[in-house]
């Protein structure tokens, strides 16, 4: 696979929506009841939402999937979903998605989007951050009650809530320039590196657990003192660690 090979575009009919279903059970392994099934994937297309293919040949290896929401008096995009087949990882086809996304919604006049995810997904939080520059300030507790993906490893569905203010100094300038404003850190909060081998073994899931809680009361607590996840940083070992202090521009509509 090449990038020049993957075309990123919207889904277009019935089929292509298919098999966005199709990919999503293979990403996540959800059992059927935990699916998104595609008659939502329709309404999602048919109210404003996006559903944002990217194609090799005629084959779907990856697509984004975002619904309309209102807060505030103010409309924004939440992207729920963006799953890329395993043997097409690691070659910056997600932040292509994303940044298709972004695109796509500025053309609407949408000026911020939203999306969840696990704070213990280290390279997933890595792109949000420090890839495609947004930034957290919401913490949600076991948001999607026990799934069955095996990805979360039986823990709680905590999730933090991404904001990517799309016309931002902070986006347009690292979508420019590869670098992001300066910031103080004024608290950091770690994720080890074995956090995926411990999740996936019952003997230590326990341990897994340990980090969640204690990140958990962490994040709960920097938020309630008005701090926001602004930058992410990983060591050689594969641990990350998420650095938070104050953001500037305080774009609020979304944080209601």
């Amino acid at each position: 696979m090449t990038a020049d090979s993957i075309l990123i575009r919207k889904c277009h009919d019935l089929d292509e929506l298919r098999a966005c279903v199709a990919l999503q059970k293979e990403v996540w392994s959800f059992s059927d009841a935990e699916l998104v099934p595609l008659r939502m994937f329709v309404v999602g297309q048919k109210i404003g939402g996006q559903v944002i293919g990217a194609f090799e040949g005629r084959e779907l290896v990856g697509f984004a999937f975002a619904i309309p929401g209102a807060r505030g008096g103010h409309s924004y995009l939440h992207s729920h979903m963006l799953a890329v087949r395993k043997d097409h990882r690691n070659a910056g086809l997600g932040r292509r998605l994303k940044l298709f996304q972004r695109e796509e919604g500025l053309a609407r006049g949408f000026e911020v989007m939203e999306w969840t995810f696990d704070p213990l997904e280290i390279k997933n939080a890595y792109l949000n951050i420090e890839r495609l520059g947004a930034i957290a300030r919401r913490y949600s507790i076991n948001q999607y009650g026990i799934t069955s993906s095996p990805l979360q490893g039986g823990l709680p569905t905590d999730r933090l809530v991404a904001e990517w203010w799309l016309k931002s100094k902070r986006v347009e300038g690292l979508l420019r320039t590869e670098t992001k404003p300066s910031f103080k850190t004024a608290r950091t909060i770690s994720v080890p590196a074995q956090i995926y081998e411990w999740k996936a073994s019952p003997a230590t899931r326990e341990r897994a657990k340990e980090v969640q809680d204690c990140n958990r009361r962490d994040f709960l607590e920097a938020f309630s003192d008005g701090l926001a996840v602004l930058g992410y940083e990983r060591d050689q070992q594969g641990s990350g660690k998420f650095l938070l202090g104050w953001w500037e521009e305080k774009l609020a509509y979304a944080a209601g």
